[in-house]
């Protein structure tokens, strides 16, 4: 099937990680890919083109967008991956200011290059949207509130888009992996209002993650899922790729509540770290 065929893609995030995959995942797979990134990278030796793009930005994203379609004539497939991770920290660690920025990012960037996309889809009559989202979209992660919070924003909104969409001939879908080995695990954003009373228990949950991610899957494995959920004839809303994230997946959806909950703590070693209450010692 030519490239042609198989349609044009744009991909927000492309420059590593899973972002990167993908694009290189699809691009191989037939697509005609265009990866953005905030600063636009040479394309050297990818297999895709590179367009700057800021999701922070309405201007950056209008001009991208305009750019694929003066190039492209279309868009088929919009893949939101672009966002950043948020070092594990207790919840009012996070100031009001920090919180706000994680949201711009990591939820209404997807909302911005989704608004600037869709347009074009419906006078196409056809397209699909795929959310890079989380685990943490559908288990929150204690130490982990404000990210936990951006994934599960981009999940209510990524069903309810799907709904109002489909009979424009527009499919919306979930991919939401648990940890994956990429750049974006090393640059994570601090909590910058960090309290001693959580010095103990946040060293604990940082060690633990980094215990975890020494054997966390690599992008590739999330790419093939993005591609699954691409070429599906019948779209599900959500896809997890394999291992961890479809266990938590089914965990989440038949164990009891207790049993998951008990579970979550213990992986996290929260009550083995956590300061007896003056009251309840």
């Amino acid at each position: 099937m030519s490239i042609k065929d198989k349609g044009v893609v744009l991909v927000t995030g492309a420059s590593s990680g899973i972002g990167e995959a993908t694009a290189v995942r699809l691009a191989k797979a037939g697509y005609k890919v265009y990866g953005t990134s905030r600063r636009a990278a040479p394309a050297g030796q990818r297999s895709f083109e590179m367009l700057a793009l800021d999701v922070n930005n309405d201007e950056s994203v209008e001009a991208a967008v305009q750019e694929v379609i003066k190039r492209a004539g279309r868009i088929d497939l919009l893949v939101n991956n672009a966002g950043f991770g948020v070092a594990p920290a207790g919840a009012e660690e996070v100031s009001l200011e920090q919180a706000k920025a994680i949201f711009e990012t990591n939820f209404f960037g997807v909302l911005r290059v989704t608004r600037a996309v869709v347009p074009h889809m419906r006078r196409q009559g056809s397209g699909r949207i795929l959310n890079i989202g989380s685990v943490l979209g559908f288990l929150p992660m204690p130490y982990g509130a404000l990210y936990a919070a951006s994934k599960h924003a981009i999940a209510g909104y990524s069903e309810s888009l799907d709904h109002e969409l489909r009979t424009r001939g527009i499919r919306v879908s979930l991919i939401e992996p648990a940890y994956t080995k990429t750049p974006f695990d090393a640059n994570m954003l601090e909590a910058d209002e960090k309290l001693d009373e959580y010095q103990t228990i946040r060293a604990a949950v940082n060690s633990r993650i980094r215990e975890v991610m020494e054997n966390a899957q690599p992008p590739s494995i999330v790419a093939d899922t993005v591609l699954k959920a691409a070429t599906a004839t019948h779209p599900k809303l959500r896809y997890t790729p394999e291992g961890l994230a479809t266990r938590l997946r089914l965990l989440r959806r038949f164990a009891p509540a207790g049993l998951v909950d008990a579970a979550l703590r213990k992986d996290l070693r929260l009550d083995a770290n956590t300061p007896a209450h003056p009251f309840n010692s």
